[in-house]
């Protein structure tokens, strides 16, 4: 998959090669866009605030803002990309190549009295909590856990590392979508100034 590109717009394409640090592939993705889709992307904003849950504070939350002046074209601009990440970089992996990786990975840890038929099913278990995830980021969280354990990986472990390794290219998706959702806003009448300002935004947790 190294190296792949797709069709972005009149002729243009989205780079995407897995085996490049996170931030130099969203840099490579990001210089790809429309000239006034960067420039959106650029003068929005960051902000950081406290979270907190029934025991205390649970963290930070990373609350991304779409700039004042999003438009219309620029909505359309970023559904247009986002479509092509959600059909390629961060599309979810073929079902055979979700099963093999799992079964791969599984086998160089083997659990001791567990039958073939347990086995297989255990694997369509990690099939369907791990089915979300790109083909990519699984090959790349089997490989981290093959170098750096010793010890067969539970699920939520897995999970952990498959969205680390998609992280980058999830947030940039985020950011795309507070951008159409804030253009999108901006074509309808006046009045929903509350709205569309809760539309405009993308919020991750971070710690």
């Amino acid at each position: 998959m190294a190296g792949n590109v797709t069709p972005l717009h009149d002729g243009a394409r989205l780079p995407f090669d897995p085996a490049l640090p996170a931030e130099a592939r969203v840099r490579a993705l990001t210089d790809a866009l429309p000239k006034p889709l960067q420039d959106i992307l650029k003068a929005g904003r960051t902000e950081r605030r406290a979270r907190f849950g029934e025991d205390g504070f649970a963290g930070l939350m990373e609350e991304w803002l779409a700039p004042e002046g999003t438009q219309p074209q620029h909505a359309a601009l970023a559904r247009r990309v986002l479509e092509e990440l959600h059909r390629t970089s961060l599309a979810p992996a073929a079902p055979n190549h979700l099963l093999g990786r799992i079964l791969a990975l599984l086998s160089h840890f083997p659990a001791k009295g567990t039958t073939p038929e347990v086995e297989q099913m255990i694997a369509m278990d990690w099939a369907d909590d791990l089915g979300e995830y790109p083909a990519w980021a699984l090959d790349q969280a089997a490989r981290t856990w093959r170098r750096t354990k010793k010890w067969r990986p539970s699920i939520a472990e897995m999970r952990a590392l498959c969205e680390e390794a998609c992280a980058a290219e999830r947030a940039l998706a985020e950011r795309l979508q507070a951008v159409a959702m804030a253009g999108e806003a901006a074509a309808k009448p006046a009045g929903g100034g509350s709205v569309r300002a809760m539309l405009s935004r993308s919020v991750r947790r971070i710690a």
